[in-house]
């Protein structure tokens, strides 16, 4: 089995563990060693694994390890992995045994990413490096997601759609098919975007519109 870790101590980490203890029921496949956090001390016990340290103490890494970064906010992730440069971190794809994927073939997965229980993939997709679809998210045909992007539970991503660098999605969002959404835009809980949005805005309501524009 291969070390892994978890960077990120917060509630998405303690369900990413539950995660990986599902993946091991089914096939022993990692061995867990603890987390790692910027905000906490070395030496905590977080549902019985250690505190390993930050980033710095993740860089001074002497064996290979695989860390899942299990951070919900695309920009603090980036920021996350901009710190670290040890060769002996790999960053693997995890997929919660309950995942369907309609069409392996013709899906492709990036490193990094989290895959919670309950989410369908359907076919001629293409998900990049470091997104997260969480609890029950679903993902329609010829779908184009791009690095960093974060969907909370339960987002429903129609066919045809091409989402930005860093996009996040809240809670029971759902997109339209044959539409575009800018690099880092910030969709609300509960939206429905029946419209192309534009890069760098918060859009929210039913149909979605941007209410603020950020850097």
């Amino acid at each position: 089995m291969k070390d892994i870790a978890i960077f990120g101590v917060g509630g998405f980490g303690r369900e990413v563990l539950a995660l990986i203890q599902d993946i091991n029921r089914v096939e022993p496949q990692w061995n867990i060693v603890g987390f790692f956090d910027d905000g906490y001390e070395k030496g905590l016990n977080i549902n019985g694994y250690p505190t390993l340290g930050t980033a710095e103490d993740l860089n001074k890494w002497e064996t290979e390890i695989a860390v899942a970064i299990s951070i919900g906010s695309p920009v603090i992730k980036k920021n996350i992995l901009d710190k670290i440069h040890n060769p002996n971190v790999t960053y693997p794809t995890l997929i919660h045994p309950s995942v369907w994927i309609g069409d392996k073939n013709y899906v492709e997965l990036g490193k990094g990413g989290i895959f919670c229980a309950g989410v369908m993939i359907t076919t001629n997709i293409v998900i990049k490096d470091f997104v997260i679809l969480n609890l029950q998210c679903t993902v329609g045909h010829d779908t184009v997601i791009n690095d960093y992007a974060a969907f909370m539970p339960s987002v429903n991503i129609s066919g045809e759609v091409n989402i930005g660098e860093g996009v996040y999605v809240g809670t029971g969002a759902k997109i339209i098919n044959q539409l575009e959404i800018g690099d880092y835009t910030i969709v609300g809980a509960g939206a429905v975007v029946s419209k192309t949005l534009p890069a760098h805005c918060t859009a929210v309501g039913v149909p979605a519109k941007p209410i603020k524009f950020h850097e």
